[in-house]
């Protein structure tokens, strides 16, 4: 039977927070890792997140699916959400186990919850827009559909995925789109046909769909990750209790890893696709921070810094005075214990930085 509340009123927002972002170290540790980071003033990322959907989705219809170890580091984040829409993960297992259980969560908070699965990580510089999109998808997404939301390209990147647009499902104004398919990253030569071709978009790891249809979708495509989680599923625990919490713990270590893309939607044939032009950054590696600047600004500046004569540079102190001349697409991120110097270009080698460090037994700087 149909709701009888439009679908906006019936949003569930679940946030995936709980990624490591180890390509932000030495800013990114085991402790406060990228989605708690605070690179616009005195909210973190993931604060930044759930402020952009509360028109939509106000508090009480939101939650944070994070790492158990991060729980009082969010629950102190985000002061407005109960610890039972806190869930931690007690081992990683990708995406697709956190759909499963933001799906059977947001079921228990409304039968008929269409469920907004987020990063909590990325930057939109415009959150009007980017609520207006979730709006088309929601309607969307209250036919049975699975939606995605895909972002106009505005460079050759090769760090994304892309989504190879379809049909039109509804007026311009919309955009809404079938999905013809999902392309992994691209070479940069690729990357280039895609963004003169027009009939690509950045996949921006944003899905909405009923909570209903994402536990169908991962029955029938992973059905190892639904069957793990069938006690909660099935006897209706609830997030806050110790019952919940050693349910979960059995469910994770069952779980399969697999992630949302390659676990239901390379699955799926009939998946919608809203374009998005809200200023989107995934904030993936340094090079992206750069992208982000104040356009009166010629870098991205944060803590004590002086720049002289530096373009196109990324400068962050977490204390001492950090002076820089003369630099040019160069990081520079200064922390008590450690300091990272790399081309912008070489963003994505931080990981060997990190993966040298755990040979050597560093944790002390992870």
């Amino acid at each position: 039977m149909p709701s009888p509340l439009p679908a906006a009123d019936r949003l569930v927002c679940a946030v995936m927070a709980g990624g490591s972002g180890t390509r932000f170290w030495p800013l990114s540790r085991h402790h406060e890792p990228k989605q708690l980071l605070k690179f616009f003033g005195e909210k973190s990322l993931l604060r930044i997140t759930m402020d952009r959907v509360a028109e939509l989705c106000p508090p009480q219809r939101q939650l944070c699916v994070t790492a158990q170890r991060l729980v009082p580091a969010v629950q102190a984040d985000l002061p407005d959400l109960g610890s039972n829409q806190i869930i931690g993960e007690p081992v990683a297992r990708n995406t697709a186990p956190c759909m499963a259980i933001a799906a059977i969560v947001a079921q228990q908070m409304r039968p008929d919850a269409i469920l907004v699965l987020l990063p909590a990580d990325h930057f939109v510089a415009d959150a009007a827009r980017f609520r207006a999109a979730l709006q088309v998808a929601a309607k969307q997404a209250d036919t049975g559909k699975i939606v995605t939301l895909g972002v106009t390209p505005t460079a050759p990147e090769t760090g994304y995925g892309y989504i190879e647009v379809g049909a039109s499902l509804s007026k311009a104004e919309d955009g809404l789109f079938a999905v013809q398919r999902f392309v992994e990253k691209p070479d940069l030569a690729t990357a280039q046909e895609y963004l003169v071709s027009g009939q690509y978009l950045w996949n921006a790891g944003v899905f909405v769909l009923r909570a209903d249809t994402a536990l169908r979708a991962l029955d029938a495509h992973v059905p190892a990750v639904t069957s793990a989680f069938s006690e909660i599923r099935l006897s209706g625990l609830r997030p806050g209790s110790q019952a919940f919490a050693a349910a979960l713990q059995v469910a994770f270590e069952r779980s399969p890893s697999i992630s949302i893309d390659y676990g239901v939607m390379e699955h799926e044939s009939d998946i919608s696709v809203v374009r998005l032009d809200a200023g989107w950054s995934d904030v993936g590696t340094w090079q992206s921070v750069v992208g982000l600047k104040p356009a009166s600004s010629a870098n991205f500046l944060h803590g004590p810094v002086i720049a002289q004569d530096c373009h196109d540079s990324v400068l962050i102190s977490q204390g001492p005075l950090l002076a820089a001349v003369g630099l040019r697409h160069t990081a520079v991120v200064v922390t008590p214990d450690a300091t990272l110097v790399l081309p912008l270009e070489r963003s994505q080698d931080v990981r060997q930085i990190v993966a040298e460090l755990q040979k050597l037994g560093r944790t002390d700087l992870l």
